[in-house]
């Protein structure tokens, strides 16, 4: 199996200081859709095609699976939640000051059972998620290149899981740009995970 993650097109939220989970995403600016658009294009032009294509439940990363799904010839964009970002709970939609001011601020190292707010989720369960859907992902699609829109948070994770670096984020750390192809094949039945490219945005050059 192939799997090819995309981060989403730049968005509405980063640029209004929002804190943005599938309810409060306002989508992506217009210099995103440029991005995503671009990315059609080098799909387009290199012939690369999917059999499966997913997209986290937010409005950013549905609106770039959308732009993109010509190119790769998918018939549907796959919704699958367990490819968002950390659920911000009762926080959705709330500018990060606010969401601070109601909440507290939010610290991994030290508390990562806490829930950033009710309904939403611990950085543990964040990070658990991240495993058990990549984990997943070769039993639901099995042989199949599997083009899924995600978020940097997500590919940066499914990175630190995949090669299980011991406490991620103390030294250095990841940042996948804006639509950026971050792939992965997995040797069938049983592994392992091989990386063949990360942050790849030769399309934005």
């Amino acid at each position: 199996m192939r799997l090819v993650l995309i981060r989403h097109g730049e968005s509405e939220h980063g640029r209004r200081g929002l804190v943005a989970g599938p309810r409060g995403c306002p989508g992506l600016t217009q210099r995103g859709r440029e991005q995503a658009r671009a990315l059609r294009r080098r799909f387009a032009d290199e012939e690369f095609t999917a059999d499966v294509l997913l997209s986290s439940g937010t409005p950013r990363a549905q609106e770039t699976a959308r732009i993109l799904a010509p190119s790769v010839y998918a018939q549907e964009v796959l919704v699958d939640c367990d490819l968002c970002e950390l659920h911000p709970g009762e926080g959705d939609g709330l500018p990060i000051g606010e969401f601070a001011a109601r909440y507290g601020s939010f610290d991994v190292q030290a508390e990562p059972n806490r829930v950033v707010a009710p309904g939403g989720e611990c950085w543990n369960d964040f990070v658990t998620r991240v495993r058990r859907t990549t984990d997943a992902l070769p039993r639901r699609f099995p042989g199949r290149r599997v083009v899924a829109v995600s978020h940097g948070g997500f590919i940066t994770w499914a990175f630190l899981t995949r090669f299980d670096v011991p406490r991620p984020g103390t030294g250095a750390h990841l940042n996948p740009s804006y639509t950026s192809i971050t792939e992965w094949e997995y040797t069938e039945p049983n592994g392992p995970w091989a990386l063949m490219r990360y942050n790849d945005v030769a399309h934005l050059e």
